[in-house]
């Protein structure tokens, strides 16, 4: 084992770093710490020092315990919520894979019920990290029946917030166009829905998003009561082959790469709407905010934004 840790790109680009991380002694976690951008100071690696944590261990202490030895709330916070997003990533893919070894790749003729089993792993391990991060709560309903003023449709998934819908997932086999079209009908009736709940008469602005997906190709919408926007025709993919099963094969890399980044866009897009006012006035200035922030562009960076009426 090597005394020098791998660099920062690494650490987000590869999965499999994760289980190195594992295999290092208290000196080779600490050096790869200070590469990180956690702003910690040498009074917060003197308790890792000290209390000798390994790379083993370092993925099951808690805040309390860092907190209990002397580390600040901010620092302890930091380091326990980048060993819970492993955790949890890891979780979602061992479930895709025990998914694999059942019912095997997903290919062209692959059904929908098939393909929305892995659909719905990676929807509840984003969910499950956005509510631990935002503290707030959330729901995913499937085959939730939306209302509209116009029509009436049942969605694969609804993710709602204090009863109000804030993302509608359409999980189809093929025919991709045709699933487009869909989600921009229901996320229309989802916003009247939500225009329903609401007493205020007044600006009625508003925003959803929606995601189009196969399992293999995901593709996201943001729809507003002003325009709608899409992601450009080049999908984040991900390939669910049996090949992945293999331990540190390319393909189980792949997987891992690419499961992380479809799940870093929803986690975003969801935690952004969340911190978004429920009144349309402060959240029409708020989405605005949101635009501007570069924290939205983290999760759009790789897409070309297309508005398309």
């Amino acid at each position: 084992m090597s005394d020098t840790p791998v660099s920062t790109t690494s650490v987000t680009d590869s999965f499999a770093l994760a289980e190195e991380i594992k295999t290092y002694k208290t000196t080779e976690l600490i050096s790869f710490l200070q590469l990180q951008n956690f702003e910690l100071v040498e009074e917060d690696l003197e308790i890792i020092r000290k209390q000798r944590v390994n790379g083993r261990t370092f993925f099951k202490i808690t805040k309390d315990e860092l907190e209990r030895h002397g580390m600040k709330l901010g620092p302890a916070t930091t380091l326990v919520e980048f060993a819970k997003e492993y955790k949890e990533l890891k979780q979602c893919i061992r479930e895709l894979k025990r998914r694999l070894r059942n019912m095997g790749s997903v290919v062209a003729d692959s059904n929908e019920a098939m393909r929305c089993e892995y659909i719905s792993v990676i929807l509840h391990a984003s969910l499950h990290i956005v509510k631990r991060v935002t503290k707030k709560d959330l729901i995913l309903e499937p085959h939730f029946e939306v209302i509209g003023e116009e029509s009436t449709s049942h969605v694969d998934y609804a993710i709602k917030a204090l009863e109000e819908l804030i993302c509608i997932t359409e999980g189809k086999s093929y025919q991709v166009n045709i699933s487009f079209a869909q989600n921009l009908i229901q996320c229309e009736s989802a916003l009247q829905v939500n225009k329903k709940k609401r007493k205020t008469l007044e600006d009625n602005f508003d925003y959803i998003y929606g995601i189009v997906t196969t399992a293999t190709e995901w593709y996201f919408i943001l729809y507003t009561t002003e325009k709608i926007s899409c992601t450009s025709q080049e999908s984040l993919n991900i390939r669910l082959v049996r090949s992945a099963l293999n331990e540190n094969s390319e393909a189980e890399k792949e997987l891992c790469k690419n499961v992380k980044r479809v799940m870093e866009v929803i986690v975003g897009l969801l935690k952004d709407r969340l911190e978004v006012e429920r009144e349309p006035s402060k959240k029409k200035n708020g989405f605005k905010g949101i635009l501007k922030n570069r924290r939205f562009e983290i999760y759009y960076k790789k897409f070309t934004i297309l508005r398309i009426i």
